[in-house]
C-alpha cells in the first residue's frame, strides 16, 4: 500500500510539472549573490583600514551608510516591484547592486566608500520584496513556506562562499579584484533571469496542469489597509520590536567578526576562512531548527503565539554565552560561542517574521515586514556608528559589544510579550486563536 501511494505521488508530480522550482532556484542564487556582495567589505576590513588609514569610526560610518540606504530600499522596493513587475524590477535591482559592488574598487576615501555602500544598500533592498512576490506568483499557498525557506537559505550560503572567495582574490590580485569579481557575478544572473523568467500565464515551458496547480488556491477578497492604519495593530509593533532588537546584532556579526578574529587572535583572511564558514553553517541549521521547533510545539497542541514566545526564549538563552566570546583565549571556543549565537539569531529571526503572519491580515503581511525592516535598519545605522566609536574609544575592546549583543534578544522578547495579545483574549486579525 505504501509503495503504491509513493508511486502515485511521483506520477502526480510528473503530471503537474516542476518548472516552478527553476524559478525558486533563480531566487536562491540572487539571494546568495546579495549576501556575498554585502559581506566583502567586512572581510576586507583589516586590509582596507591598514591601506587607507581608517579608524574604527570611519568603518562604522561606512557601514551606517549602507544601513540607512538599505532601510529606504527595503521599504520602497516592494511598492516599486508591484508597479513595474518582477521580470524587470528584480534584474534591475541585481544589476544596480552589482554595479555599486564593482564601484567599491574605484574608491579611495571614506566618502567614496560611503557613496558606494549607500548605492549597494538602496539596490540590495529590492531582493527580498521581489523574491517574496515571485513566490506568491509561482507557488500555491501550501508550498510557499518551503519555497521561501529554500531561496532564503541563499543568505547563509552567500555568507559561506564569500570567506572562501575573497581571500583568494585578495592574495592573487588585490582587494579591488574582490569587489570586481564578486560584483560581476550578478550580471550573469541578470542575463539568466531575463532569458528564463516570464509570468506563469505567459511562460512557454509551464504546462497547463502546473499552471492550474499554481492557481489552485481560492481567490480571497482583499481589503487595502493604509500604512498609517497598520500602526494600530499589535502585530506591527511586535514585529518592529523583535526586528530592532535582533537585526543590528546580525549586522555586527557580518561586519565586525572578521575584524574581531584579526584583532583578538591575529588571524588573516585565510586564517579566518574556516572559522567564518563554521559560524554561518551553524547559522543555517539555526534557521531551520528555529522554524521546526515552534512548528513542533504547535503540532503538539500549543497555541501559536505561546509556541513562538517559547522559541524566542530558547533562542535568547542560547545567545547569552556570546558574552564571553572576547574573553576566551582559545579562538575555536570563541568561534563556537559566536556560531551558537548566530544560529540562535536565525531561529529567533525566522519566528519574528512568522509572528507577522500569525497576527496580521494576510494582505498586510508584506507591508508590515517592510515597516519592521525599515525601522531595524534605520536603528542599525546608529548602531554601526556607535560600534565604530566604541571600538576607537576602547582601543578595539569587543567585550562591551558582545555583552550588549548577548542580552538584546531577551529584551526584545520582553517587549514583544507586553505588546502581543494575552492568552485567552480571542483571535488575532489573522484568525489565529490566542
Amino acid at each position: 500500500m505504501g509503495n503504491a501511494a509513493g508511486k502515485a505521488a511521483v506520477t502526480v508530480s510528473k503530471a503537474i510539472g516542476r518548472y516552478r522550482w527553476t524559478i525558486c532556484g533563480l531566487l536562491f542564487f540572487s539571494t546568495t549573490i546579495n549576501y556575498m556582495d554585502r559581506q566583502v567589505l567586512g572581510l576586507l576590513k583589516s586590509t582596507l583600514m591598514g591601506d587607507m588609514g581608517w579608524t574604527e569610526s570611519d568603518f562604522g560610518d561606512i557601514v551606517a551608510a549602507f544601513s540607512l540606504a538599505y532601510a529606504f530600499g527595503y521599504v520602497g522596493c516592494g511598492r516599486l516591484m508591484d508597479k513595474v513587475g518582477i521580470r524587470i524590477g528584480l534584474p534591475a535591482a541585481v544589476a544596480g547592486w552589482s554595479f555599486f559592488a564593482c564601484v567599491h574598487a574605484l574608491m579611495g576615501s571614506v566618502l567614496g566608500f560611503k557613496v558606494a555602500r549607500a548605492g549597494l544598500g538602496l539596490t540590495e533592498g529590492g531582493n527580498f520584496p521581489a523574491s517574496i512576490k515571485a513566490v506568491s506568483e509561482w507557488f500555491p499557498a501550501k508550498e510557499r513556506a518551503l519555497a521561501t525557506g529554500i531561496f532564503n537559505a541563499g543568505s547563509n550560503v552567500g555568507a559561506v562562499v564569500a570567506p572562501i572567495l575573497v581571500p583568494i582574490l585578495l592574495a592573487l590580485y588585490g582587494w579591488q579584484a574582490a569587489f570586481l569579481v564578486t560584483g560581476g557575478i550578478g550580471f550573469f544572473w541578470v542575463i539568466a533571469w531575463l532569458l528564463i523568467y516570464r509570468k506563469p500565464e505567459e511562460h512557454p515551458k509551464l504546462t497547463a496542469e502546473e499552471l492550474a496547480y499554481i492557481r489552485s488556491d481560492p481567490v480571497e477578497p482583499q481589503e487595502n489597509i493604509p500604512w498609517i492604519k497598520l500602526l494600530s495593530y499589535r502585530g506591527t509593533w511586535a514585529n518592529i520590536a523583535g526586528t530592532c532588537f535582533s537585526a543590528p546584532v546580525w549586522w555586527f556579526y557580518l561586519n565586525w567578526v572578521p575584524g574581531f578574529l584579526n584583532k583578538q587572535y591575529g588571524v588573516n583572511l585565510f586564517g579566518a576562512m574556516l572559522p567564518l564558514i563554521i559560524i554561518y553553517t551553524m547559522a543555517d541549521f539555526g534557521s531551520v531548527g528555529g522554524g521546526w521547533f515552534s512548528s513542533h510545539l504547535i503540532k503538539r497542541g500549543m497555541k501559536p503565539l505561546r509556541a513562538r514566545k517559547l522559541t524566542f526564549l530558547v533562542c535568547g538563552l542560547c545567545v547569552l554565552p556570546v558574552f564571553f566570546a572576547s574573553t576566551v583565549s582559545n579562538m575555536w571556543l570563541a568561534v563556537l560561542l559566536i556560531g551558537i549565537a548566530a544560529s540562535a539569531h536565525q531561529g529567533y529571526s525566522a519566528n519574528v517574521y512568522t509572528i507577522v503572519s500569525d497576527t496580521m491580515p494576510r494582505n498586510a503581511v508584506g507591508s508590515v515586514v517592510g515597516i519592521g525592516g525599515f525601522c531595524a535598519y534605520f536603528v542599525g545605522m546608529f548602531v554601526s556608528m556607535g560600534v565604530g566609536r566604541l571600538l576607537d574609544a576602547t582601543n578595539g575592546n569587543y567585550q562591551v559589544l558582545f555583552g550588549i549583543a548577548s542580552v538584546l534578544y531577551l529584551v526584545g522578547l520582553a517587549i514583544m510579550h507586553l505588546i502581543l495579545p494575552k492568552t485567552g483574549s480571542g483571535k488575532t486579525p489573522a484568525g489565529i486563536e490566542v
